[in-house]
């Protein structure tokens, strides 16, 4: 894959909600739509009243699965640039927790590659979620929607 353009991070730092963009657009005039998705903590998930959420990860093996869903996206589409930035560690209601950034010549293709990588990511990439809630702490299940997501794209 010739000038694949994909940056990967995992930190428990918050990222800045414009994470991805200027390096992305420094010194291009190919691109032609960035789509971007941020997904945030909810305070309701399995039970109603969840007060934070603890993410792990197994490093090395996490940013290499991440890169991997990011090349399997370049290879689907003719993109431009890919960012994936996810966050570990404690995490309250409404902290942002992962940003997908891509970028194509056309928004149809930055579209369907975001919504990809967030569907393998969701399915593929190894992060167990502990989620702390009124009603005590437990993991996070694997769902079988998520699972139906990914189904769509093989």
């Amino acid at each position: 894959m010739a000038n694949v353009d994909i940056k990967v991070a995992i930190q428990a730092a918050p990222f800045a909600m414009g994470y991805g963009y200027d390096d992305t657009l420094a010194g291009r005039s190919d691109i032609g739509a960035i789509v971007s998705f941020t997904g945030l903590v909810r305070d309701f998930n399995e039970t109603p009243e969840v007060t934070g959420l603890t993410l792990e990860h197994y490093p090395g093996m996490t940013e290499r699965t991440l890169t991997e869903i990011g090349e399997q996206a370049w290879q689907r589409w003719s993109l431009q640039a890919v960012r994936i930035i996810h966050r570990v560690g404690y995490l309250a209601p409404g902290d942002p927790i992962v940003r997908v950034l891509v970028a194509s010549a056309h928004r149809r293709e930055a579209f369907e590659a975001c919504d990809f990588i967030m569907d393998f990511l969701k399915t593929q990439a190894p992060f167990w979620k502990k989620e702390h809630s009124t009603q005590g702490e437990y993991w996070v299940k694997e769902r079988h929607s998520d699972q139906q997501d990914a189904a769509r794209w093989r």
